[in-house]
């Protein structure tokens, strides 16, 4: 086994650890399961509805609960066992997928049932995700752990472009939901074995009571800590103004001028992007200048997106697209590992629910945020101030953020306590 003291510049350093090994095995098995579950209920809902307001309605669901329990959830990380917590979530996952199995085969003629298990569902998902990103950094050594989040990244990459496909492959060879579901429930089985070999190297940690100034102290860390939360604020305005997925129907529809396997392409192309970055970043990472560069692919970010919008060309919008996928993952992987290395042990569960929440909120409300501009001012010009607007917000939090700007390594070094 090479020296670990070289390890953190080798493109597989983290595998050479076996805990982070099962973890992303545990986490590939969930991220897919819940994928595949979230194709099969789709289809199931609208196989009863005819509804597409109702598809809204599935993502509602499970999205509404971490908004009114990502405070608590992000307490319980912190308090509590980070594993057993996680075990929990697994059965939870488990649980629901058997409540869905149950309503369907009894005849699912209403979607009230199965909006209810969604709710459920939510509530789980928002305790599992600060969870599991606050076990990550204690999985491997703090050398290799800017590795441990490029390839978590990517891991997380895969099964969410693997997912759904598998879903909606399964969903045709059973010819209906019941085995997706059946499914799903095996990925969490195989999941939480992974996670049960999982050995957590011990951390102290102290046991707060359950108080609001405790509940809150994610918010006022990241309030007090001007790097994290420039990282935080800068991905959900850019995101917000920048996210261009949601009119890829109009684009594929009505400005290309293909089909349903233009569209797919496109879907794919940004996870194509943001996959490749992934994987030159574990073997090329980033030694200085993380700041400057961080906020450099977020512009990059946005002068994609108006480059896209611009285009008229199938080829040149795709290539667009794999490189807005590239210049958000550069995002990803800085943003990641300067919070979790500049966020002490015993607040991370708190700070990472807050940073989830950010992102959620960037993504469905940067969805709503582009259906509304172009309602008002049509689908290119939505796309091109959108881009616009991204590059503007990184101007502005350059200037507002220094210590963002000024961070030069993803190393333990990076932490700021201004």
């Amino acid at each position: 086994m090479p020296d670990t003291t070289d390890a953190g510049h080798a493109g597989l350093a983290a595998f050479r650890h076996i805990d982070f090994n099962l973890y992303q095995i545990e986490r590939f098995f969930v991220v897919a399961a819940l994928e595949m579950l979230s194709v099969a209920v789709g289809w199931q809902v609208y196989e009863i509805t005819r509804r597409p307001l109702d598809l809204g309605f599935v993502g509602l669901a499970q999205f509404l609960p971490n908004v009114f329990l990502f405070l608590i959830a992000g307490h319980a990380a912190d308090r509590f066992n980070r594993k057993n917590l996680l075990l929990a979530c697994n059965l939870g996952f488990a649980a629901c997928c058997v409540l869905l199995i149950e309503i369907t085969w009894h005849g699912a003629h209403s979607v009230r049932p199965i909006y209810g298990v969604l709710i459920l569902l939510g509530i789980v998902r928002s305790f599992n995700s600060p969870a599991g990103r606050s076990l990550l950094p204690v999985l491997v050594p703090a050398k290799v752990f800017p590795n441990a989040v490029t390839w978590n990244a990517t891991i997380f990459q895969g099964a969410t472009i693997l997912g759904p496909a598998l879903g909606g492959f399964f969903y045709a060879v059973f010819r209906g939901p019941t085995g997706v579901y059946a499914i799903a429930v095996s990925a969490c089985a195989g999941a939480t074995v992974a996670l049960i070999r999982i050995r957590v190297r011990s951390s102290t940690r102290p046991r707060e009571e359950f108080t609001l100034p405790a509940v809150l102290a994610g918010l006022r860390y990241i309030g007090t800590h001007k790097l994290i939360l420039g990282a935080i604020s800068l991905d959900l305005f850019a995101v917000l103004l920048g996210g261009a997925v949601a009119l890829l129907p109009v684009y594929a529809r009505e400005i290309l001028r293909t089909g349903p396997w233009g569209l797919g392409l496109l879907r794919a192309a940004p996870g194509v992007g943001a996959a490749l970055m992934a994987i030159l970043l574990a073997y090329k990472p980033m030694k200085q200048r993380v700041g400057k560069i961080m906020l450099s692919c977020v512009a990059a970010f946005g002068v994609f997106t108006i480059v896209f919008g611009i285009s008229r060309s199938l080829v040149v919008s795709l290539i667009s697209l794999v490189l807005v996928g590239a210049s958000d993952m550069v995002s990803v992987v800085v943003r990641g590992t300067l919070v979790q290395i500049a966020t002490p042990d015993y607040v991370r569960g708190r700070v990472n629910a807050v940073d989830m929440i950010f992102i959620g909120a960037s993504n469905e409300l940067g969805e709503f945020e582009s259906g509304l501009t172009a309602h008002l001012f049509g689908s290119v010009p939505a796309v091109i101030i959108g881009g616009a607007g991204t590059v503007l917000v990184v101007a502005l939090w350059a200037w507002m953020f220094p210590e963002l700007r000024d961070a030069d390594k993803l190393t333990l070094e990076s932490k700021t306590n201004t």
